[in-house]
């Protein structure tokens, strides 16, 4: 399966251009959509969800014009938006078996079957029968995967799926995804980078409503080695004073003082030792303009 996403531009009354000419190839694998928040992240998904128009540009999908044929492109998406609502007094199990009925699963031994399968596959099995209001934050977010499952489709979007879970429930969830991106494809929007290291083979930065780099994770980590730099700043004047005159990307509090990380070719000043680069290097030096057209192949 193939999406292509082409010239995609999209501003909203109140005159925030939340799409600029956005072009993105998305293969059959898991896709990571990183940036920070109102970057333009949830307007792409919810326009390649065809829930909103676009206010030009093209998004196909196996030959499917999405901004044309929304009753093809929804019969094989599954989305899960960053906030859903449920009926809180519903179980999982009668939730899930009338959303089915909406998604057009009219036989009875299919549904039961399909929706079965799914509390399974999402580790609900055991609280089928217990009200969705019951449920904490990482068991939402499964009983959101398992309707997005419904119909089996062959697009799956999900939308900060793990903002606000716990590390326990964030690393299951995490799992869950991996285990579907196998046979399908799977775009994950998030600000979280760790979460697109850890299971996507390619991925696209965007701010703002544009693009800033498409590719794998491991080409763009390859074009930072040896370029990224770390040294504790042992005073507010020291951070200052690095800030003003090198390219910091990024800093942490480690112990009380800022460990400060500057991207540069070559030893860029006393006490600083050349680091490892991670992907939030690579986040980070592109929002901040720096190689903003190195794009890996």
């Amino acid at each position: 399966m193939a999406l292509t996403i082409t010239g995609l531009s999209k501003t909203y009354p109140n005159g925030v251009k939340a799409l600029k000419n956005l072009s993105l190839s998305i293969g059959n694998s898991m896709f990571g959509l990183v940036g920070p928040n109102g970057a333009g992240k949830s307007s792409l998904m919810r326009t390649v969800a065809t829930l909103q128009e676009a206010d030009s540009g093209s998004i196909v999908l196996d030959g499917i014009d999405v901004l044309r044929q929304k009753d093809e492109v929804r019969r094989i998406l599954g989305y899960l938006p960053q906030e859903f609502g449920v009926y809180p007094k519903i179980s999982a199990l009668d939730m899930l078996h009338h959303l089915a009925v909406m998604k057009g699963m009219n036989s009875a031994s299919e549904r039961k079957e399909t929706v079965d399968a799914l509390l399974q596959q999402t580790n609900l099995w055991d609280v089928r029968k217990k009200a969705l209001s019951t449920f904490s934050g990482g068991m939402k977010q499964r009983f959101g995967i398992a309707q997005a499952l419904l119909g089996n489709p062959r697009l799956i979007i999900v939308d900060e799926p793990t903002a606000g879970l716990d590390p326990a429930e964030r690393n299951r969830f995490l799992n869950l995804l991996s285990s579907l991106g196998s046979d399908r494809t799977v775009i994950l929007s998030t600000h979280i980078v760790d979460d697109v290291r850890q299971l996507c083979p390619r991925m696209a930065i965007i701010a703002s409503g544009e693009l800033l780099l498409e590719g794998a994770p491991n080409d763009a980590l390859a074009g930072l080695a040896g370029k990224i730099w770390s040294k504790v700043a042992s005073t507010d004047d020291e951070l200052h004073a690095i800030e003003k005159q090198l390219h910091v990307i990024s800093t942490h509090l480690v112990g009380g003082q800022h460990e400060v990380r500057v991207f540069a070719n070559a030893l860029p000043g006393e006490g600083f030792r050349v680091v490892d680069s991670g992907l939030e290097d690579v986040y980070f030096l592109q929002l901040s303009g720096q190689g903003k057209n190195q794009r890996p192949n």
